[in-house]
């Protein structure tokens, strides 16, 4: 299996953090390992939310950020900590082989996805 950002690390670091939760057993969160199969199911269960919705904590970010360009594919994900003075500051695996708080500017909204996992 490939192990650039978006498979393997990230992707199951945010399904460990889920079931940690106990977001896996009641569905809150799917268990996925890669950043497509987990960004296609927030997308069919409504809880998708375009570029103008600002990450709120708790959030899952999927990020869009191919070499040479965005492909509209999404090559890595974290948990939103926090939106602070222009930037969102984010919880992930695999990021430069290990866990890791990293922050972005917002105007990095446009080449991410964020979604709105439903509380129970």
């Amino acid at each position: 299996m490939a192990s650039r950002a978006g498979w393997i690390g990230a992707p199951a670091f945010v399904s460990w953090c889920a079931n940690e939760c106990g977001y896996l057993d009641t569905g809150v969160i799917p268990r996925f390992a890669s950043c497509s199969i987990g960004l296609q199911w927030f997308r069919e269960r409504g809880l998708w939310r375009d570029h103008s919705y600002e990450p709120r904590p708790g959030d899952i970010i999927f990020f869009d950020w191919d070499d040479g360009g965005q492909d509209g594919s999404s090559d890595h994900v974290g948990i939103v900590e926090k939106v602070e003075n222009g930037r969102v500051y984010t919880v992930e695996g695999n990021s430069g082989d290990s866990v890791r708080q990293n922050s972005y500017p917002c105007l990095l909204y446009t080449s991410s996805e964020p979604t709105r996992p439903e509380r129970i």
